[in-house]
Formats: C-alpha cells, sequence, structure tokens
C-alpha cells in the first residue's frame, strides 16, 4: 500500500486516503459483529419466555439477562488468547477468527429449538452460544481499535479511533431496526411465536458481507513495521501482565477510566431500554422507537468528542462524563418516569406503596434455580406479587412474628399465613390476596401499562438523549487513550483486558446487577446505586493516577 508523509510523521502513520477507506470499511466490519452481539439484548424478553419459561416471570426475565451477561463474562479471556494471537501473528487474520465465531454463534441461536421442545437443554445450548460468542468479541474490539489507531496521524488518533466507538452504537441501532421493521411487518404475535427467530437468522448475510470487508484490509501498519524487523513479541502475555510495570497500567487503565465507562454505557444503552419495558411498562416496540430516535441523535458525538480529544486530552472528557453521570442518574430516571407512565408517577405520588414486615423472615427476590415459589411466609407472598409488578415500594420494619401487610396509600392488605393453610386452601389464599390487592393498586391509579397516548414523546427522548451523550463523552475517546497507554509490541493485549474486564464485566452484568437490586429491595432506582458507585470510583482513581496520553506517540 502506498503512503504519505504527513506532517513529518513516521510513515506508518501517514493515512492516505486509501488508508482512510480501509479504516471505514474495519468500522463497517464492525458494526455487524456488534449487530450480532446486542440482538440478544434487545429480545431478551421473548428469549426469556421460549427459553427460560419453566421458571417464574421475574426470574425468567433475570435469567434471561444473566445469560446476555454471560457473554460478557467470558470477554477477558477472548481477550488474552485473541490479544495473544494478535500480538504474535497479527491483527488482520484475528479479526477473521473473532468474526466467523460470533457469526456463525448468532445464526445457530435462531435455528435453535425452545424450552418446550427439548427442555433444560435449549437454555445450556443457549448459553453455550452466547459464551462462543463473548469469546470472540473478546478479540474482535481491542484488534479493531489497534488497527485503526495504528493508521491514525498522532494528531488524529482520537478523531479516527472514534468511528470504531460508533460501531457498538450503529450495531445496536442496526439491530434496532431490524426488530423494529420485523415486528411491524408480521405483528406482534408473530414476533412472539417465531418472528424473533429472524434477526438471527438473517446475521448470517451480514457475516458474509463482513467476511469479504475484512479480507480485503492490508495489515497493520505498526505491526509489519515490527514483523519485518523482527521486534514482535514472543510471550505477550508475560510482557503485559507478569511485569508490574506494565500491569499498573492495566490496572490503574481498568479503575481510571473503563470501568466508569462501561457502566456509563450499559446504563444509557441497556438498562435504559430495559427500564423502559420491565418498570414503565412501555410496550417493546414504543420504547426500541424511541431508543432508536435517541441513539440517532447522540451517535455523531462519538466522533465529536473523539476530535475534541485530540485537541484538550482523553481524560477530562471521559472523567468529566463519569462524574456528570454520578449526579445525574436518580434525577434522569425520576424524570423518565414522569415522563413515560406518567400515571405511575402519579399514582406513586399519591398512593405510596409499603411493606411492613419484620425483614428477617423476607427472602431475597430472586431464585438462582427458579424453584422457589416464595410462599413459605407472608413477606414472601406479599414481596413477589409486588416484585411482579415492578411497583415502587419501600420497607418498613415490623417486630418478629408480625403478618406482612402492604399499605397501598392509606389501604392496607394482609398478607396470608401460609403455616396456617396447607394446599389446595394455601393455593386459594394466596390467589384471592393477590387479586385483593391487584384491584387496590388499579383503585389507586397504578396503570398495568404505560398508556402509549400518555406518553410525553419528546421528553422521553430528550432524556435518553442525554443519556447517550454522556455514554459518547466516556466512550468516544477510550480506544484513543487505551492504545497510547501501551508499547505496541504488547499493544493488543494489553489494552484488550482492562477493555474486557470493563465493558464485559463492570457493564455487562450491570442489567442483571442492577435489576436484582431492585427486585430485592422493591426501590425502583436503587439499581442505578450500582453504576453511580462505579463511575464516582473511576473519577476519583482516574483524577490521581491516570496520565493524559492525546500527546504520546505509538511509535514504541
Amino acid at each position: 500500500m502506498a503512503t504519505v508523509y504527513e506532517d513529518n510523521l513516521p510513515k506508518h502513520h501517514g493515512a492516505t486516503q486509501n488508508e482512510k477507506l480501509v479504516i471505514a470499511a474495519s468500522s463497517l466490519g464492525t458494526v455487524f459483529e456488534w449487530y450480532d452481539f446486542y440482538l440478544y439484548g434487545l429480545l431478551a424478553t421473548y428469549i426469556s419466555a421460549q427459553f427460560f419459561s419453566g421458571v417464574n416471570e421475574t426470574t425468567g426475565f433475570i435469567f434471561a439477562l444473566a445469560a446476555f451477561a454471560a457473554g460478557f463474562a467470558v470477554r477477558p479471556f477472548g481477550a488474552l488468547v485473541f490479544g495473544r494471537i494478535g500480538d504474535i501473528v497479527g491483527r488482520k487474520n484475528t479479526f477473521l477468527v473473532t468474526m466467523g465465531i460470533m457469526g456463525l454463534s448468532t445464526f445457530s441461536v435462531g435455528l435453535l429449538p425452545n424450552y418446550a421442545s427439548i427442555g433444560v437443554a435449549a437454555p445450556i445450548i443457549l448459553v453455550i452460544m452466547r459464551l462462543a460468542q463473548g469469546l470472540a468479541l473478546g478479540g474482535e474490539y481491542g484488534g479493531a481499535a489497534t488497527y485503526v489507531a495504528e493508521h491514525s496521524p498522532n494528531h488524529k488518533r482520537g478523531l479516527y479511533t472514534s468511528w470504531i466507538q460508533t460501531t457498538a452504537t450503529f450495531g445496536l441501532f442496526a439491530a434496532l431496526l431490524v426488530v423494529i421493521g420485523i415486528r411491524m411487518v408480521i405483528g406482534e404475535e408473530s414476533f412472539a411465536a417465531w418472528g424473533w427467530r429472524v434477526p438471527f437468522l438473517i446475521s448470517i448475510i451480514l457475516l458474509a458481507v463482513s467476511m469479504w470487508i475484512r479480507m480485503q484490509l492490508n495489515e497493520s501498519p505498526v505491526f509489519q513495521k515490527m514483523k519485518d524487523e523482527g521486534t514482535t513479541s514472543k510471550a505477550p502475555l508475560t510482557e503485559a501482565f507478569a511485569k508490574w510495570g506494565n500491569l499498573r497500567w492495566v490496572i490503574i487503565a481498568l479503575m481510571g477510566a473503563v470501568a466508569g465507562q462501561a457502566v456509563v454505557w450499559y446504563t444509557g444503552q441497556f438498562y435504559a431500554l430495559f427500564f423502559l419495558e420491565k418498570t414503565m411498562k412501555v410496550d417493546g416496540a414504543t420504547a426500541n422507537i424511541l431508543i432508536a430516535i435517541s441513539l440517532a441523535l447522540g451517535t455523531p458525538f462519538f466522533v465529536f468528542f473523539g476530535w475534541l480529544s485530540d485537541k484538550i486530552g482523553r481524560k477530562p472528557i471521559i472523567l468529566g462524563g463519569c462524574a456528570v453521570a454520578a449526579l445525574a442518574y436518580f434525577p434522569l430516571f425520576t424524570a423518565l418516569t414522569t415522563a413515560a407512565n406518567p400515571a405511575l408517577a402519579q399514582a406513586q405520588a399519591s398512593a405510596p406503596v409499603t411493606i411492613v414486615a419484620h425483614q428477617d423472615e423476607c427472602s431475597f427476590q430472586f431464585d438462582p434455580v427458579g424453584k422457589n415459589k416464595f410462599d413459605s411466609n407472608s413477606c414472601d407472598i406479599a414481596k413477589t406479587y409486588m416484585a411482579k409488578t415492578g411497583i415502587n415500594y419501600t420497607n418498613v420494619e415490623a417486630p418478629a412474628g408480625t403478618q406482612a401487610q402492604v399499605k397501598v396509600g392509606n389501604t392496607v392488605f394482609t398478607a396470608p399465613d401460609p403455616t396456617t393453610l396447607a394446599g389446595d386452601d394455601r393455593k386459594a389464599a394466596i390467589s384471592a390476596y393477590q387479586d385483593k390487592l391487584k384491584a387496590g393498586l388499579a383503585d389507586a391509579g397504578y396503570p398495568a401499562k404505560a398508556d402509549p397516548d400518555q406518553i410525553n414523546k419528546p421528553m422521553v427522548v430528550a432524556i435518553l438523549f442525554v443519556l447517550v451523550l454522556l455514554v459518547t463523552a466516556v466512550y468516544g475517546p477510550i480506544a484513543a487513550m487505551l492504545v497510547e497507554l501501551f508499547p505496541s509490541r504488547i499493544r493488543y493485549t494489553s489494552m484488550s483486558l482492562p477493555y474486557h474486564i470493563g465493558n464485559g464485566w463492570f457493564g455487562g452484568f450491570l442489567p442483571t446487577t442492577a435489576f436484582a437490586m431492585v427486585a430485592a429491595t422493591g426501590n425502583i432506582y436503587y439499581g442505578l446505586w450500582y453504576p453511580v458507585t462505579v463511575a464516582a470510583l473511576t473519577v476519583v482513581v482516574g483524577l490521581l493516577f491516570l496520565p493524559e496520553t492525546f500527546k504520546r506517540s505509538i511509535d514504541q
């Protein structure tokens, strides 16, 4: 490939028009991989019904989110495996391997029989497919970021790599459009029965296109130079993690930048969607459309903040985004409640719900094996029903042995004592209590679902846009910063691990963890403490230990 000198930069950092096209092609290929990965999160509700139908509704949804998170759990291991390969044999061929694994795993989900057909084997195979996806993605991102950065002029590295940062959102956006389109064409009933499989199946076409695009790419010029000179690393894992001089930067990168970036990203793009659907009871199609609009409005800011980071630095933008997020999440999600489901907000204000019980007698409202019916005491009966409704409530301590009460405003609903009942009598008593509580909540103004005509759609989009804007601030410059922190010979390995621990564990587990926190406490906003705490910690660590990198050369 012919290259030219730009501003007297080293030859292998001079980006010609042809190289810019290569970078664009790399970004486009990455979009397809993110499409594959995010389909699952968008369809968690349907997958829960298809593959976890043997458990209760709340547990099934959390299980579905856990299976979604399973893909994230193994991303750091994929980072180690493919990062090592990428530093030894090159970036291009590593791309192709990760892409094939990702695409075939995604396609297989569309063909997988459900729980009703093959029983427990269905969710097991599903999780295996998610693990394969996670391993592949663990190697993909580091390679893409490294590849683009190593094609970039030193003074435009933030701008160039920010296009890679847009790919996650473009992938999510593409998945949203496909899901929305299929829903509109075949209808909600057909989509729930079989239509959810179609987005997975058409991914095979995207795989073919993506493989063709990546095969047109040349090797990274920085890696090619090292290979020609014989200076590539023979033991990247040892150099990256067994030597304190590099390991300390891995830890600082994780805790001082990536962890906060990850929770802000997943809160703004995923938790917000799940919050609208599961807590605000906004129908899935409307929630997806509102998210898609906010993403369309916000996505250009990835490039803006990448460009800005070339001017003022990576650190102030990333840490500033984390700080604003930590301060703004509670008021933003409170405002989202009012905008998305005003009837619910009004009911919460006029008739707040409290559960009066001895808390030591109450179970944690999440069943890891899906077999607990939560009917052994009155507190569990009360809390299980409230967890299913998704309605906010507060807990009030009562003396031991007190029969649990649910107070809806000034109306009291005393849960039955199951210890005095058995068999059909117990079932009848619980059912009758739930019917009374359901009627009482309806009388107090609590809606079964959000009224589409009452949703303040412009305000919802505005709030979601602010959440996406925070995502773009923390995510736009992160690739450039990670590339600049580590030396060329172990760059792929070194940057991949903190990125995927942050985004795979801190971020990937956020929806599951946050909803479990909500189910356990009854407070619909309690799950926000997770991203708020992590983002605040990142600000502190980053301010103290994270260096500014935007003027560094990445030749060494």
